[in-house]
Order: structure tokens, then C-alpha cells, then sequence
């Protein structure tokens, strides 16, 4: 199925030239275009596109708001950022509005018309530089974040699940009635976790493990 294209760019010689560009292809159908972001929201509820190709710098409502109430709609298009500026504050603003893909001005037919062909199915796609420079930038937001550990860690994994049956307020039977055990396995089971613990009784337990966030 051909894609459906509405095409918003405040620039006239830009705008005129890429729907002339993308009609003579014959692989997309540009069904409109917009000078700004708010004429595009208008004109998408209007034509039902597949695939907006959005600057971000435009008057009245900029490309990056527009990006965002249309990602935020049940069926709205997929959005293509097309756009003068690969900085880093541009590019993550897009992605973090629902850009579906971003590329450079200056792209050519080729990479155009691949881009929103893969945003109409569903993919992700953004040009080579931008998609190394956006690896390299996760790569390093992993790599600051220490690794998360569970709390409790000295527990067994069915300790785990008994603590967090304590903690939501079941007695022992109910315990062994929903975990398929003895009454006596759970009592060892709950022995264990109050020495691992250092808690004297269960309401202490339960304190420590709502804390920790168990119990919701």
C-alpha cells in the first residue's frame, strides 16, 4: 500500500520542492501540505496520513508539540523529523515527543522515501550519523547508571515470594495455601527470613519489606 504523506515546513521553496520530489516517485502519495504545526494537526485529523514529515522549527506551533499531540493520539501518523538541525537537544526532543525517525536536510530521494516507507510499517529509522551518535549516547547512560539491586539479596528466591506474601498481610496458611507448600515449609521459610532479616517477629518483617517495597 502506497503511503499516505502530509508534509509541514515553514519554508516554501523546501516544502514545494519535496512534495514535487516525493509525487514524481510514484512510491508515496503526498496528500497535503503545512506551513506550520498547528495547520499540520489540523490537516492530519483531516486527511488521515500515514507518515507526517515534520520540521521542528516552525511559527504558530513548533514541529516538536506538533510531534507530540499527534504520537499521543490512538491512531494518529507516524512522524518523520526533517529538519536543518542534528544537535543532540533536537534530536532526543524528537524521539522523546514520538518522532518515529529523524533525518538531516540534505538527505537524499533515496534515503527520504526509505525512511518513510520503514516509519509507515512501524520501524524506527534515523540516518547513520545520528543513529551512532544516539547508540553512543545510551551506551554512556548505561554505563552511569549502576546496576539496581534487588533489595534483600541474601534471601532465596522463595524466601522472596514468601517475604512478599508477609508483607501483604497473609498469615502462614494462606501462605502455604498459595504457594502450593506445607504449613511447615513456610514456617522455616518465615524462621529463615527473620534471621537473614535480624527482625525479632513478623511486624518487623513486614515493616522492613514495605520499605523495601514489598507488599504492593
Amino acid at each position: 500500500m502506497t503511503p499516505r504523506v502530509l508534509i509541514a515546513d515553514d519554508h516554501p521553496v523546501y516544502r514545494d520542492g519535496l512534495r514535487l520530489m516525493l509525487t514524481t516517485t510514484g512510491e508515496v502519495q503526498v496528500v497535503g501540505t503545512a506551513r506550520d504545526g498547528a495547520e499540520a494537526l489540523a490537516l492530519a485529523a483531516e486527511l488521515a496520513p500515514d507518515v507526517v514529515v515534520m520540521d521542528l522549527q516552525m511559527p504558530v506551533l513548533d514541529g516538536i508539540e506538533a510531534t507530540r499531540r499527534l504520537a499521543a493520539a490512538a491512531d494518529g501518523p507516524a512522524v518523520l523529523a526533517l529538519t536543518m538541525h542534528d544537535d543532540d537537544e533536537s534530536v532526543f526532543a524528537a524521539m522523546l515527543a514520538g518522532a518515529r525517525g529523524y533525518l538531516v536536510k540534505g538527505a537524499d530521494q533515496d534515503e527520504i522515501l526509505r525512511a518513510i516507507t520503514s516509519v509507515a510499517h512501524g520501524e524506527v529509522i534515523f540516518g547513520p550519523a545520528l543513529a551512532a551518535r544516539i547508540s553512543r549516547y545510551f551506551a554512556l547512560l548505561a554505563g552511569s547508571r549502576p546496576p539496581e539491586e534487588e533489595p534483600f539479596p541474601q534471601l532465596t528466591v522463595r524466601e522472596r515470594e514468601v517475604l512478599q506474601l508477609i508483607a501483604a498481610g497473609l498469615a502462614n496458611p494462606q501462605i502455604a495455601e498459595r504457594l502450593f507448600l506445607s504449613p511447615k515449609t513456610v514456617r522455616n521459610n518465615v524462621s529463615a527470613i527473620f534471621a537473614k532479616l535480624q527482625v525479632a517477629d513478623r511486624a518487623q518483617a513486614i515493616v522492613r519489606a514495605r520499605q523495601a517495597g514489598f507488599g504492593r
